[in-house]
């Protein structure tokens, strides 16, 4: 934390401008501090990698990152709770499900069959629908979304191999932590669970559960297929994940890093989107090549869809999200 007070300190000077001793502030240089759960490879770090990039080449001053990668900070659950306090962590990219108690409305943001498909999915990004969730956070966490990454499919990942409404009856499931996940995983017929991520493996192994949720590169990085190698194609989520900025941090900075920020960081969400929608069919065709995954169709999710809308529906009413819930869809 030597480090952090450090930076703390040249960020306070060089945003303040000190007068009484402008050399010193001067000579300051503004240290970021960004982390990620994963490592090199994994689509949300490569994000906050090109952001990066992108901050150094629209600021054009002295400026340096560091990125805490492969969970050395904890979760991003931690990730967002220290963006809140100003401390630790200045930028990552987060799942709208850890910012639930902040904002009710923030896991609404990629909540279970809220997508049709991948190109709906873009239309309501493009069309900047979910800025008033955005504005809710920002309010009431004092976290800013300034890029939205993710498009990631998510699929159930199971230790048995099972492909239909009836045989995912009951299945103990791992959702995240957001009210939302297990309400709509209920309605399904499931019996969903909330389990820390870094946890699934072993519950698994364990038979605590039986399966979990998540993308093809979640699936390769945690290696959840060798424990729960039959990847049900439920499609039930596209991914949205925020790059997300500590607001305390941002007010301290000067206008024209500010800028710099807000312009990098929409960017990079888009890089991110990119990659991961892009990436994440070649991930599972090379896990299934190699024998480590094998995917399995799933019948009813036109069903499961129709057991799930009316939880959706009564969660937007119950966020004040219904205006947001009818825009998503009425894209066509």
């Amino acid at each position: 934390m030597i480090r952090r007070r450090t930076v703390l300190a040249g960020i306070g000077a060089t945003a303040a401008g000190s007068i009484a001793m402008p050399g010193i502030a001067k000579a300051q240089t503004i240290t970021l501090n960004g982390a990620s759960q994963f490592n090199d490879d994994h689509a949300f770090t490569k994000a906050m990698v090109r952001f990066e990039e992108l901050v150094k080449k629209y600021y054009g001053k002295p400026i340096e990152f560091v990125l805490h990668k492969n969970s050395s900070l904890g979760l991003e659950k931690q990730y967002f709770e220290y963006m809140a306090q100003g401390k630790a962590v200045d930028y990552a990219v987060v799942s709208p499900a850890h910012m639930s108690t902040f904002s009710k409305a923030a896991p609404f943001i990629d909540a279970p069959f809220l997508f049709r498909d991948l190109d709906h999915w873009n239309k309501v990004l493009d069309a900047d629908l979910l800025k008033p969730i955005a504005d809710e956070i920002a309010a009431k966490a004092d976290v800013m979304l300034i890029g939205y990454a993710g498009g990631g499919v998510r699929n159930i990942f199971i230790n048995k191999p099972m492909g239909s409404l009836e045989e995912i009856k009951g299945l103990k499931v791992r959702v995240q932590g957001a009210p939302i996940w297990s309400r709509t995983f209920q309605a399904a017929g499931m019996a969903p669970t909330v389990i820390a991520y870094n946890e699934v493996y072993n519950a698994i192994q364990n038979n605590v559960i039986q399966a979990g949720e998540n993308e093809a590169a979640g699936v390769e990085q945690m290696k959840f297929f060798e424990v729960a190698p039959n990847l049900a194609l439920t499609q039930h989520a596209i991914t949205i994940r925020p790059l997300c900025f500590s607001g305390k941090i941002f007010k301290a900075l000067p206008a024209d890093l500010q800028a710099a920020v807000v312009k990098a960081g929409k960017e990079a969400g888009a890089f991110g989107r990119q990659i991961e929608s892009s990436e994440d069919e070649k991930k599972l065709d090379a896990l299934e090549k190699a024998g480590k995954l094998k995917r399995i169709p799933f019948k009813g999710r036109d069903e499961m869809k129709k057991l799930v809308d009316p939880v959706l529906a009564a969660y937007a009413k119950e966020i004040g999200a219904e205006d947001i819930y009818q825009k998503i869809n009425a894209i066509k």
